[in-house]
């Protein structure tokens, strides 16, 4: 099996929402093509004898498909885990999809009494908990903070190691900036519905 994130000369292959992408050519793979998210790549797996022209038909081919399976989860995941137990089926999708299900929590839970964090980790227990504070937020805020908390499970201190794992989340960045400017707002007495804090400090 080869393994191709990008041609030489070629600027490295990305999704639309700007993940890496790797193209697997495989002697086995004879007729089928595959796509799936590993470690927060998009791998692409074609059969080893494909030209240049079928390999970058079907990329594209399958990196739409990843999309729109993202787009109908995303429809799907619109309503936010109400209970705890569906935080949790949530908490191990999003390891799977990010992490390779590396981080397992032993717990996960809506709290209502944190009021200097978004989410709280206890690396020790394996817990997970998070403010009822993020429940009108946006889906996708609510993964970054719920997998900041997963990757505190793997990585305890905010080093590099720690937010190389967050890199597998194409929305860190976007999500860190919402909950920046929810902490800006309500720092100033504006109707934000969040907190001041930095989220994800681990217990």
């Amino acid at each position: 099996m080869t393994r191709q994130p990008a041609e030489r000369g070629n600027p490295p292959l990305t999704t639309a929402d700007g993940a890496p992408v790797e193209v697997r050519r495989s002697a086995r793979r004879t007729r089928t093509v595959a796509a799936f998210w590993e470690n927060g790549t998009a791998v692409v797996a074609i059969p080893a004898r494909f030209t240049a022209a079928q390999e970058s038909e079907w990329v594209h081919r399958m990196l739409a498909k990843l999309h729109r399976q993202g787009e109908r989860r995303s429809r799907k995941g619109s309503r936010q885990p109400a209970t705890d137990a569906a935080l949790a089926a949530h908490a191990a999708d999003l390891s799977t999809r990010h992490f390779a299900g590396r981080a397992v929590p032993t717990s996960v839970r809506w709290v209502s009494n944190q009021n200097s964090r978004w989410g709280s980790a206890t690396p020790s227990e394996g817990s997970i908990r998070l403010s009822d504070k993020l429940r009108p937020m946006p889906q996708w805020v609510i993964d970054y903070v719920l997998l900041h908390e997963l990757a505190h499970l793997l990585v305890a201190g905010h080093n590099a190691a720690f937010w190389k794992l967050l890199e597998a989340y194409p929305d860190t960045m976007r999500a860190k900036a919402f909950l920046e400017g929810v902490s800006f707002a309500t720092s100033r007495g504006l109707p934000a519905g969040g907190n001041d804090a930095e989220p994800g400090d681990a217990d």
